[in-house]
């Protein structure tokens, strides 16, 4: 039998959903505090961190690499709409293909996201027993589509005093 501290365990994190669904439930969450958290809580061995790229925020990215986080970066586009501007960096492919890339060296997975364009993801990782957990960061505001895998829920609507800022 192999225990759970033997096992290689990595976290796949869509951050801008995350960031959104914490924001949504009324706190912010502190990265710092969360990469403990997850290697302290699941055993986590490594945390891919999925990112839109802004200029400008070179400093929030060098902390997030150096508290630990394996940061992959999407482009992002800038566009206005009603006379807003607003940056898009949808990083669902870069989440997808990384899991996929790094699928031979964990194996177990945690999702952290509440979309549910990662539902054929997770749906493949269930059926190869590769999923661990899927980290829903509001349990009001996710994908029906990933309510078939209730089972894997994690949710963190009351980790804020353990993770907010």
């Amino acid at each position: 039998m192999i225990l759970q501290e033997d096992r290689m365990i990595y976290a796949f994190i869509d951050s801008q959903n995350l960031n959104l669904a914490i924001k949504s439930c009324g706190w912010d969450l502190d990265f710092r505090r969360f990469y403990v958290y997850l290697r302290d809580k699941y055993k986590v061995d490594k945390v891919f961190l999925f990112i839109g790229y802004v200029a400008g925020n070179e400093a929030l990215y060098t902390e997030l690499q150096k508290v630990g986080y394996i940061v992959i970066f999407k482009p992002t586009l800038e566009y206005k709409k009603e006379g807003v501007y607003f940056v898009k960096g949808n990083v669902d492919a870069e989440l997808v293909l990384h899991t996929m890339i790094e699928y031979p060296h964990y194996e177990k997975a945690i999702i952290i996201s509440g979309d549910g364009d990662f539902h054929c993801l997770i749906e493949y990782l269930v059926s190869q027993g590769k999923l661990l957990y899927l980290v829903i960061p509001n349990l009001k505001k996710y994908s029906a589509l990933l309510r078939k895998f209730r089972s894997y829920f994690v949710y963190m609507n009351d980790l804020k005093h353990k993770l907010g800022k």
